[in-house]
């Protein structure tokens, strides 16, 4: 099995894939150590700030990875924000049979009301060097895109309206 744990930025990624690991004993790979490994290494001209060039660059690698790990029947989770809202298009029916996709996403009402502790977690797993750019409307926009993208997917969304710790825990459950 593969776990595709997606979403916009602090909606907690790299929280439920540690998670996971730890439930499950599945390994995890961030796609944004995959990211600047690429680019601290000089194998692109991308930077950080390239998201959408970033996705087209690295989906065609992660997906193939995928694709190795569902091969040599190993169960692989795969985190970050890199994930194309077409990405079923990479894949075969036998291949999708073996992939489970989470979106995580929070409601506007939950990005008013929880600001501060979204700010408090953010480095709880991997230290944010900079996160002066995060504000309330900048997460709303983010969350709403992957909110729209996934739309046809609505089954894996998992939409963070109110408890944070029971809407992951609640995960575990299905």
């Amino acid at each position: 099995m593969v776990i595709i744990i997606t979403g916009a930025s602090h909606t907690g990624k790299t929280i439920l894939s540690q998670r996971m690991l730890e439930k499950y004993k599945y390994p995890y790979v961030s796609i944004d150590h995959l990211k600047m490994g690429l680019i601290r290494s000089g194998n692109t001209k991308l930077t950080p700030m390239d998201d959408d060039k970033m996705t087209e660059y690295l989906w065609p690698i992660v997906s193939e990875m995928i694709k190795t790990a569902i091969e040599n029947k190993q169960n692989l989770i795969v985190e970050g924000c890199y994930i194309p809202f077409d990405w079923k298009k990479s894949f075969s029916s036998n291949y999708l049979n073996e992939i489970r996709l989470i979106c995580l996403a929070m409601t506007d009402e939950y990005i008013e009301n929880n600001f501060e502790d979204i700010l408090n977690h953010a480095s709880d797993i991997e230290n944010r060097l900079d996160d002066s750019d995060c504000n309330v409307d900048w997460i709303k926009k983010e969350n709403q895109s992957f909110i729209d993208g996934f739309k046809d997917d609505a089954q894996d969304i998992i939409l963070i309206k109110d408890d944070y710790e029971n809407t992951i825990n609640s995960i575990f459950n299905d």
